[in-house]
């Protein structure tokens, strides 16, 4: 089991800490909601958690299958909705490094990246838009 300890610090930020690591995250709000958007508001952190665990959950099956996936990147997209309140769509475009991956490789990345356990825990109304990009 994980803790973590959350302060409102002021001005809608927000300081976080990884009781285990001593690792701290700052959230703001956003612009468009009242905020500085100096530093991830919550709703981006969401947005970045679906994409750093669809790595995460990538690298581990990768390792077990003896390929690699080092230098693979993420572009994330977040789209709100208004009323309520609420994050409607992730895009994430994952893109992998000039490697040559076997179709099996292709399809074992292509599997988890739907079922990383952010993915799994998400709204199923929430529009998660997943795209793989293999550079031969």
């Amino acid at each position: 089991m994980a803790h973590f300890n959350v302060h409102y610090t002021k001005d809608l930020r927000t300081e976080m800490t990884h009781l285990a690591s001593g690792t701290v995250v700052l959230t703001d709000a956003p612009v468009d909601n009242n905020g500085k958007g100096e530093v991830f508001s919550p709703t981006d952190l969401v947005s970045a958690s679906l994409a750093s665990c669809m790595l995460t959950i990538m690298g581990i099956a990768a390792r077990e299958h003896g390929f690699s996936i080092d230098g693979v990147k993420a572009s994330v997209s977040k789209t709100m909705e208004s009323n309520p309140r609420r994050i409607a769509g992730i895009g994430i475009n994952i893109i992998f490094p000039k490697i040559s991956y076997s179709a099996k490789h292709k399809k074992i990345l292509e599997i988890i990246s739907k079922t990383c356990p952010v993915a799994m825990s998400l709204h199923p109304d929430l529009k998660q838009d997943v795209h793989l990009h293999f550079i031969d």
